[in-house]
């Protein structure tokens, strides 16, 4: 059974910072491509950051290029992204995906707000 379990969302003031966790259990993690998602009630999730499996390929989202910064663990089978200078239009639930799957986690909550 996979489960995926996202740590480390709280309430930051603008230009803070978080690192959310992802811990990830019941499948071949380090064969498998890793993405963040955000989501804002009302509106669809969106694709903040992906890493394949061997790291060669990581992709970000325009709105979060040079402040955020996803790594991986496959020792750990974990996946976690740092969110430097943080804006209030980060504030969302956010997500761990193991790519091509219909698996999520139950997300954690980030609030930017002052």
């Amino acid at each position: 059974q996979v489960q995926l379990v996202e740590s480390g969302g709280g309430l930051v003031q603008p230009g803070g910072s978080l690192n959310l966790t992802c811990t990830t259990s019941g499948f071949t993690f380090s064969h498998t491509a890793m993405s963040w998602y955000r989501q804002v009630p009302g509106q669809e999730r969106e694709l903040v950051a992906l890493i394949t499996s061997s790291m060669n390929i990581i992709k970000y989202a325009d709105s979060v290029k040079g402040r955020f910064t996803v790594a991986r663990d496959n020792a750990k089978s974990t996946v976690t992204l740092q969110m430097n200078n943080l804006k209030p239009e980060d504030t969302a639930v956010y997500y761990c995906h193991p790519v091509g799957t219909y698996d999520w986690g139950q997300g954690t909550q980030v609030t930017v707000s002052s």
